[in-house]
């Protein structure tokens, strides 16, 4: 392990590195049961998506840890999940087995993409404002699904969104879930949001809310979604947005995570660059190839990376601990299966406060920088749809830049991405 990882020319140790997995482990395990939670919501099995969700977390993990030698943790994303289940299934009526080949083959362009090194030009390509406001409207986006299933949100004939009934316990004890969360957030504990979403869940069994199933038990049947995906489906011409969509926000997720990661296990170049990037991306795009085949979303790596990191990892035996826990964690299906949606809700709105911190990097004094972020994070809870948001993001950057003198401070990438996003609302 001395050699293959080179732990001590990195100043670690094997015990340092098996306890910054379990920290990263620990922080990122509220996706064993939020992701089949809101894959279900799409018809796919739950039980299917929860052995899904594990092993593709274990694979892309275990990728990261082998091929790029970094302390980063792979599962499947945030955000690209409900894209995936609300905007895709729910929201365009298309089957979950096509969206799955959309997943597929957006992972097989973001792996042609890395091998030919055109990946420079689209991640250098868009500008920092666009990227954060992305980040940011994906908060809100997982917000407003977290609202609505805490019932704080409901739909209102007049004014669209209005206030839910308080009083339900389901809503009282998911309000309380937040609270938690964040409570232990703030005070570092590891683990605090699986801590939320276990004591939400368990305080809903008095009032017949939360079903207790048991807690160990051998792994339920892949079957259902093993190899479903329908690529032909996903390739038709009406899904080229759809397969544009999860690519663009899987490059731009996986690009942001690397560079906040590395600089902060003191991994990055001096001149901003991230070493070992190209094998990075093969990994990320190999853990959602490996991951559509599987029966899931997206996967990609995770910014909870940092908390291991923060506790001393810095070579991919971290990830590969990662990996070992997850697969471990495949003997807790009747766990997962026993947590409500008013329990995994809480966890759904404290990551979108997490993600909303991206607005604070904007240039507030420069309104071409942060008009097109805030139209792109506004829009994409607004429209319920990722997709929309980026496309009117791109536009306004692009018209404002112009507007102002500095089209040549716009790039070829997103000229392009404009231009393609200008066609399919046109043809809508």
């Amino acid at each position: 392990m001395e050699r293959f990882f080179g732990l001590a020319a990195r100043g670690t140790t094997v015990r340092r590195e098996v306890l910054a997995g379990a920290t990263t482990f620990l922080t990122m395990a509220y996706i064993i049961v939020v992701n089949p939670s809101i894959l279900a919501q799409a018809g796919i099995d739950p039980g299917a998506a929860f052995v899904a969700t594990c092993l593709a977390a274990a694979i892309g993990s275990a990728l990261m840890g082998l091929l790029a030698d970094y302390p980063i943790a792979l599962a499947p994303g945030m955000g690209l999940n409900a894209y995936f289940a609300f905007s895709v299934v729910l929201g365009l009526g298309i089957p979950w087995q096509v969206a799955l080949g959309a997943v597929f083959v957006s992972g097989l362009v973001f792996l042609a993409v890395s091998l030919l090194r055109l990946r420079e030009w689209l991640i250098n390509g868009i500008p920092l404002s666009l990227k954060f406001g992305i980040a940011a409207g994906i908060g809100f986006f997982l917000g407003l699904i977290g609202l609505k299933t805490m019932g704080l949100v409901v739909d209102h004939p007049a004014t669209l969104v209005g206030l839910g009934r308080l009083g339900e316990p389901a809503t009282l004890l998911a309000c309380a879930g937040f609270l938690l969360i964040a409570g232990l957030s703030v005070r570092r504990v590891p683990g605090a949001m699986v801590i939320g979403i276990l004591v939400t869940a368990a305080s809903g069994i008095p009032f017949g809310l939360t079903q207790f199933q048991g807690v160990v038990s051998l792994p339920p049947s892949l079957a259902p979604t093993f190899l479903q995906m329908d690529i032909g489906g996903a390739l038709s011409l009406g899904l080229t947005g759809i397969v544009f969509t999860f690519f663009l926000v899987d490059l731009l997720d996986n690009a942001g995570t690397l560079i906040a990661t590395t600089h902060r296990a003191g991994l990055m170049r001096p001149d901003g660059t991230v070493p070992e990037l190209g094998r990075a991306l093969l990994a990320d795009s190999g853990g959602a190839i490996i991951g559509a085949s599987l029966g899931t979303s997206t996967t990609v790596s995770y910014i909870e990376s940092a908390a291991g990191i923060q506790a001393g990892g810095r070579t991919g035996l971290t990830a590969l601990t990662v990996a070992a826990l997850f697969l471990l964690a495949l003997f807790l299906a009747p766990l997962a299966a026993s947590i409500p949606g008013f329990a995994t809700a809480p966890a759904l709105v404290f990551v979108a406060c997490l993600m909303a911190q991206a607005l604070r990097g904007l240039d507030w004094d420069d309104a071409t920088d942060y008009v097109p972020a805030v139209i792109t994070a506004l829009a994409m809870p607004f429209t319920f749809s990722i997709a929309t948001g980026i496309g009117l993001g791109f536009i306004t950057h692009a018209v404002l830049k112009a507007a102002a003198g500095r089209a040549r401070q716009v790039s070829g990438a997103v000229w392009l991405i404009a231009a393609l996003s200008v066609v399919k609302f046109a043809l809508q």
